[in-house]
């Protein structure tokens, strides 16, 4: 103990802030050891995926060019399936992020005259220039496609009455974003996006639903597929790439869902056949078995730094003893000054680009001056530990990831640590 203490204070944290984490960690051992009983299930659900799909050292093979016929690539996307418990699967490194395999599930499913509806309020930033609601190039609202928005209630629920208004004969697709993104809402469960679903399913029986599951995979023991969506989309540099992918997304669904986002990724009459998958399987794969460990230290990361910032008289959301749905933990730190502290804190955590000084800047899709501290071997990787936000009220920082729940742990308790060296946060 005296040893690894004289180790946290040689990067800086002090003998105060570290037991002040300690006393946190004792609280939660009962709740970290309930995480640990869902990763097993999810790893020997993953186990049992690869197993039956027979995933063998040939999976690993590079493929160029057309990539026909590739072996590795197209049992991947049988594995994902069945983990997901969809009928078809789309995987590919061609899918360059979250927002990208949003925007391909989006436009392969949706034509002009068609109306997308999201009854959760306001997207993610980058989705909105997708949709057209900040007008850009290529968006669907250009190519004729309406778009209606619910918000939600003030206390963060579906606003039911508002959306069985909304729903009518033009409404091809509703959208579900389940984690809070820049949002200070709380992040959906799998049951709620289940009864969501059913109800709409109920007003209009042919309405197709997306769920935006970033951030959400592996959490429970369930996945939206399992509550009747239609597609489930996300990024493998998020949970699902165990931090060992360096690019790529899914989409899982229906078969004709996802025949045609092959489609709107390729080409029409190309879809699933090409996509080489340029010597990436190995990663691919590991990172899909490793993903339920991984996921699982994230969200105890998440729950520790609740129980660090709340008792300080911070608003996080969850708070420090909700139950958790995604990895994100938000804090509301109430100015931009705590905001670039604890960014800080991050960034001189990280094993790259520790000595790196995070300071705001302008992001592509975001109307906000946008800081973020990532120090990952993966370029932008929030499964990675890494915390951001928009420089707007409230100042909430999104702290999200770590591929050990110990990376995470020494994350937060250097974010604390620059809070303290700051004078905004006295123990």
């Amino acid at each position: 103990m005296e040893k690894l203490l004289e180790f946290y204070k040689t990067i800086g944290v002090s003998a105060d802030v570290y037991n002040y984490g300690e006393q946190a960690f004792e609280r939660l051992k009962e709740r970290f050891e309930a995480i640990d009983r869902i990763a097993e299930y999810n790893q020997a659900k993953v186990l049992a995926a690869m197993q039956k799909n027979h995933v063998s050292v040939a999976c690993f093979n590079a493929t160029t060019g057309y990539g026909y016929d590739d072996m590795g690539r197209d049992n991947l996307e049988r594995v994902y399936a069945d983990v997901f418990h969809t009928e078809a699967a789309l995987v590919r490194p061609q899918i360059t992020c979250g927002t990208h395999a949003l925007t391909v599930a989006l436009s392969a499913n949706l034509l002009p005259g068609d109306e997308l509806l999201s009854p959760v309020g306001l997207p993610y930033d980058t989705l909105q220039e997708v949709i057209g609601i900040h007008p850009s190039p290529c968006s669907l609202a250009e190519y004729g496609v309406a778009y209606r928005q619910v918000d939600l209630l003030a206390d963060g629920t579906f606003d039911y009455e508002s959306i069985r208004a909304a729903i009518n004969k033009k409404t091809k697709l509703i959208t579900i974003q389940r984690s809070k993104g820049y949002a200070t809402r709380p992040t959906f469960s799998v049951t709620q996006i289940g009864e969501l679903i059913a109800f709409c399913k109920e007003i209009k029986p042919d309405v197709l639903v997306m769920v935006d599951n970033c951030y959400g995979e592996f959490v429970e023991t369930i996945e939206p597929s399992d509550v009747g969506a239609d597609m489930t989309v996300g990024s493998l540099i998020k949970n699902p790439g165990g931090g060992l992918a360096p690019i790529g997304g899914y989409i899982c669904g229906t078969q004709e869902c996802i025949d045609r986002c092959a489609y709107r990724l390729s080409a029409p009459g190309l879809g699933r056949e090409v996509g080489a998958n340029l010597g990436l399987m190995t990663a691919l794969y590991q990172g899909f078995f490793l993903a339920p460990t991984v996921v699982a230290g994230a969200e105890k990361g998440a729950i520790f730094a609740a129980n660090l910032y709340e008792p300080l008289g911070f608003r996080c959301v969850p708070n420090a003893t909700e139950s958790r749905h995604d990895i994100i933990q938000a804090v509301e730190l109430g100015s931009e000054e705590a905001m670039v502290a604890f960014c800080k804190g991050i960034q001189a955590a990280a094993p790259v680009d520790s000595f790196a000084t995070p300071i705001p800047g302008e992001m592509p899709g975001y109307d906000s001056k946008v800081i973020m501290a990532a120090g990952a071997f993966v370029q932008g990787s929030s499964i990675e530990l890494s915390a951001d936000g928009p420089i707007r009220p409230p100042y909430a920082v999104y702290f999200q990831g770590g591929l050990t729940w110990l990376h995470a742990k020494i994350g937060i308790l250097m974010s604390l640590q620059k809070m303290v060296d700051a004078g905004l946060v006295k123990l």
